[in-house]
């Protein structure tokens, strides 16, 4: 495994690290804001992982607001018993990206709890699958991925299902409205190309379900790593 990849793994471990002391701390309860939880996660990122920064914007969803794309900014939901809620951080370590996402079912409610199971299920699937491509532009692998996402019952939630990630700030398309170095349907460059210099990239692959009968989203995102 080439050095990048291996701290790019280390931060991702971090952060899940971070996302479980949330968890394991009681702190994904009824009663407070998606920003007071979000406030929370900032704080311990800094005070327990030493996080300083975050190279993209921090979202705590609950509700009918796990609906709204990465792009939109709802406003802000008080978490309901029964909820369903994600979290999608973007915290540096040491210099290096993470960009992880993640699903929780407040209750036992068995339609929230299948979309959480699905998206990981389903993550895990197109992960295999991309490892598995001599060729892949990234066209083909987000239109993979909404195939995929209709396959489990669900629509697509984002307009991208995935992006480069590195050392902080990570490549930048020489055009900023080029869509290469996203999974977009609009970039039909080969995303298993090195970058200019020769390097190896490495991608995060980014999931949103949506049901839009039942008013729930799900969320799953995390580094491609062959298993």
């Amino acid at each position: 495994m080439d050095e990048v990849k291996q701290k790019l793994i280390l931060a991702e471990q971090k952060a899940k690290a971070l996302f479980n002391t949330v968890e394991e701390r009681g702190l994904i309860i009824p009663g407070k804001s998606e920003k007071e939880l979000c406030d929370e996660i900032v704080k311990i990122a800094k005070e327990d992982f030493g996080i300083q920064d975050h190279w993209s914007k921090k979202i705590v969803r609950t509700g009918i607001n796990t609906l709204q794309p990465f792009i939109a900014n709802p406003s802000n939901l008080v978490i309901r018993d029964g909820d369903i809620l994600f979290f999608d951080f973007h915290p540096i370590f040491e210099g290096w990206e993470a960009d992880l996402g993640r699903t929780y079912v407040l209750g036992n409610d068995p339609l929230k709890l299948k979309i959480k199971k699905d998206i990981e299920a389903a993550w895990h699937e197109a992960n295999a699958w991309y490892f598995k491509q001599t060729n892949l532009t990234g066209a083909e692998y987000f239109n993979y991925v909404t195939n995929l996402t209709k396959r489990y019952g669900y629509e697509f939630g984002n307009a991208i299902a995935g992006h480069i990630v590195g050392y902080y700030p990570h490549e930048q398309p020489d055009d900023p409205n080029d869509p290469c170095l996203d999974v977009h349907p609009d970039n039909h460059t080969n995303i298993l190309q090195p970058d200019k210099h020769g390097n190896k990239r490495h991608w995060i692959l980014e999931l949103h379900f949506v049901d839009k009968a039942n008013n729930i989203g799900a969320f799953f995102e995390q580094l491609l790593t062959a298993e």
